[in-house]
């Protein structure tokens, strides 16, 4: 078996996902890691039936080929956002409040591949994305089933991360220091399905000297040039909600500090308007115009692999697009 898989030139890790049926996933592992962060509270979310479904007991393993494909996408993507050119076309179709920048890039940056016979393609850049703090206690939580299996980044470097990172988005805005108090800002926060995550981030920013709120827009007073919550002064939102613009009317409180600069919000409508409207992909997959706005033809080659061509479906393409829906079905490169 092993002699053919090479001939038919599979990895050790397609032949992993082939062949391996091993159980690698620890649930007592990882009820006892909830437990030691989260204490008493913990219970509420183990006996929460939401609570069971978020963690695989098998896992996927990822070729390096393609772990490093994917690490190139990335660098090749930030490399065309940063481009004018790029930025004025893309902002042409945001919302007004995306066309202030003051920093912040977005915390917890996502970007999704699709892994295929191909190799890696993108399928879309999440600037709200999560389950990184559910990721970080699975990863503590996995049975190594064979010699070739690597384990990833304790704990303490994920935390390191997540501090490290906040307080780059603190000092992208406001020049020094770090944060007293962040809210965790989502709608109705404890009927989303990653409310455990919430839970779990509050008590890293507090146990790094952090202040952490839960809390819903309505929950936010914006007045005096600062925004509040529950009686007290927040100065950084970690923002779930997809509204991504902060265009609907029950967000104004939020929304007025972003456009005051009242509170640092991350992420926030410009980083998704510049990464993560869909609309995007297709400038992203326009090789032609990307180098004759001058990204380089190495990076430019990267994204025509990575990124699949795509096309913006409108109006006055309706029946084109209908007729040839089953060809833009399929991760399709030309």
């Amino acid at each position: 078996m092993e002699q053919s898989d090479r001939q038919l030139g599979e990895s050790t890790a397609e032949r992993l996902n082939r062949h391996c049926a091993c159980i690698t996933f620890d649930r007592l592992a990882i009820d006892r890691a909830l437990t030691d962060q989260l204490g008493d509270e913990a219970g509420e979310l183990l006996s929460n039936s939401a609570w069971q479904p978020f963690f695989s007991n098998v896992a996927v393993f990822i070729p390096p080929r393609d772990l490093d494909q994917m690490t190139a996408t990335v660098q090749a993507l930030e490399a065309a956002t940063a481009l004018p050119e790029y930025q004025q076309r893309v902002l042409s179709w945001a919302p007004p409040t995306a066309r202030i920048n003051p920093g912040p890039v977005g915390a917890f940056m996502g970007y999704d591949f699709h892994l295929g016979k191909e190799g890696p393609c993108l399928i879309e850049i999440n600037t709200n994305a999560g389950g990184a703090f559910l990721n970080a206690m699975l990863a503590q939580a996995q049975l190594q089933c064979c010699d070739n299996a690597t384990r990833v980044a304790g704990p303490a470097d994920f935390e390191t991360a997540v501090i490290t990172q906040f307080e780059r988005e603190w000092r992208a805005q406001r020049g020094s220091g770090r944060p007293e108090r962040i809210a965790i800002v989502d709608d109705q926060p404890a009927e989303q399905y990653l409310y455990p995550e919430f839970r779990l981030a509050q008590q890293l920013f507090r146990k790094n000297g952090i202040d952490a709120l839960i809390l819903s827009p309505s929950d936010l007073r914006y007045e005096g040039g600062a925004l509040y919550g529950d009686g007290k002064r927040i100065d950084l939102v970690y923002n779930r909600l997809v509204d991504f613009g902060l265009e609907a009317p029950e967000h104004h409180a939020l929304r007025s500090a972003w456009l005051d600069g009242g509170a640092v919000i991350t992420p926030n409508p410009n980083s998704h308007a510049l990464y993560a409207d869909k609309r995007n992909l297709a400038v992203l997959s326009d090789q032609t115009a990307l180098v004759r706005w001058g990204l380089s033809a190495e990076f430019a080659e990267v994204l025509h692999s990575g990124v699949p061509h795509t096309v913006q479906v409108t109006a006055d393409r309706a029946d084109e697009l209908w007729q040839q829906r089953r060809e833009w079905c399929v991760f399709r490169r030309t």
